[in-house]
Formats: structure tokens, C-alpha cells, sequence
């Protein structure tokens, strides 16, 4: 017959009863730490969400900030250009044409003078870039409302390279372009500035950074003749 377990001492059931304890103990301990960090982990992430929040409405404001900032200093770089425009219309054709002048000495342009007048042939200020090139100038007074005709641009393309032997080939007009002489312009690769862009230079923009925005003024090699066509019924 098998042996019939012999009965725990007390010394064995006070030992189970305290690690029963223990494991009661430490499982309640775990739970009411956890109960006890629940509350503290809502709290963080109720903060860092608060404070993201907080963030991206900042980073929102900033950026409706500095667009208004950019509006507002669009808006008063072309109030002054307006008004500076408004001095520029209020000139005289002959004081506009010493003023193209000074502006192309100020971007270093050298050798400029006036030659505008009766028998200027479409040159009215001449001189050099400050690369050596030589610079023709056609300069327009017009009231802001009208626009450069198409016969005004073909007297110049006439003359600025084959008479004046120019390399770079400066129009410049206080006003619009017509499309006709728009297309002439950039047919035969003249610089031709505009209001808007005489703004710019005016403002300060150097010359040479406007050539690009309107051909760049180098029209045909120099010493190049447009072949003539044959006359029909000639050997």
C-alpha cells in the first residue's frame, strides 16, 4: 500500500501562507502602482498634445505673419516705385535722357554721354559696359498710358547695330511696348525695359542684371551681312 503523506508542520503552512502573502501583496502593489500612473500618463499625454497643439497654431500665426509681412512689403516696394515713377513722368524727355545716362554710369558703365537730339538717329545715349561692350541706348518719354509703336522699335533696329554698331542694344520707355513692337524686339534681340522693368532698374537693379529678361541685346555678329537675294532673270 502506498505511503499516505504526512501531515504539514506549522512551520510549512506559516511558510506558504507568506509567500501567498507575498504574491498577493506584490500583484496588489503592481495594480495600484498602475492605477497610480494611469492617471499621470493621461496627464503627459494631455500636455504634450496640449503643447503640440499649442506649437502648430504658433507655427500657423507665424505663417499667416510673415505672408501678411510679404504683402505688406510688396505692397510698399511698389508704392515707392510709384512714387519714385511719378518724379521719372515729371521730367522732361531731355532730363530723362541724362538720367538713363547717370543710371548707366552707376551700374559702371564708362565713356556715357548724351547724344540724343535732331540727327541722333535712334542713339540717344552711348557708351560702354563695364565688360567693354558697346552700349546704344534708345530712351522713350511717353505718358504711362500709351505704348511704344511699332515704328519707333523698327527705327531703332534699323540703326543700332548697323549705323552704331552696337552690342548691346538698350530701349528704354516709360510706359508699355505695343505687341507689334514687342515682336521686333525680340525678333532682333534688343533689350527692351518697360515701366516696370525701368522700375527695377531705377530702384536700383543693376543693368546688367535686366539684360537677361528681354533678349540680351546682342543682335547679329558684327561685320555679318544678311545675304542678298538673287536678282531673278541675272547668270
Amino acid at each position: 500500500m502506498p505511503k499516505r503523506k504526512g501531515r504539514r508542520s506549522k512551520a510549512q503552512w506559516r511558510r506558504e501562507l507568506r509567500q501567498r502573502a507575498a504574491v498577493v501583496s506584490g500583484g496588489v502593489a503592481v495594480v495600484l502602482f498602475a492605477l497610480w500612473q494611469v492617471p499621470w500618463i493621461v496627464l503627459g499625454v494631455g500636455v504634450a498634445g496640449g503643447v503640440g497643439a499649442v506649437c502648430w497654431c504658433g507655427w500657423r500665426a507665424h505663417r499667416r505673419e510673415r505672408a501678411g509681412d510679404q504683402v505688406w512689403r510688396e505692397q510698399n516696394r511698389r508704392m515707392e516705385l510709384e512714387r519714385s515713377m511719378v518724379a521719372i513722368d515729371a521730367m522732361s524727355w531731355q532730363d530723362f535722357e541724362h538720367y538713363v545716362a547717370e543710371l548707366c554710369r552707376r551700374d559702371g558703365c564708362t565713356d556715357v554721354f548724351v547724344s540724343g537730339g535732331s540727327g541722333d538717329l535712334a542713339a540717344d545715349v552711348i557708351g560702354r559696359m563695364p565688360d567693354g561692350r558697346r552700349l546704344v541706348v534708345q530712351v522713350k518719354h511717353y505718358a504711362p498710358h500709351r505704348s511704344v509703336p511699332s515704328g519707333d522699335m523698327q527705327k531703332f533696329v534699323g540703326m543700332a547695330f548697323a549705323e552704331h554698331h552696337a552690342d548691346v542694344a538698350l530701349f528704354v520707355a516709360t510706359c508699355a511696348y505695343g505687341k507689334a513692337a514687342r515682336d521686333l524686339a525680340v525678333k532682333h534681340n534688343i533689350v527692351a525695359l518697360n515701366r516696370d522693368l525701368f522700375g527695377s532698374w531705377n530702384s536700383g537693379a543693376p543693368l546688367t542684371s535686366l539684360l537677361p529678361l528681354s533678349g540680351t541685346g546682342g543682335g547679329p555678329p558684327r561685320g555679318q551681312r544678311a545675304p542678298r537675294k538673287r536678282q531673278q532673270g541675272t547668270a
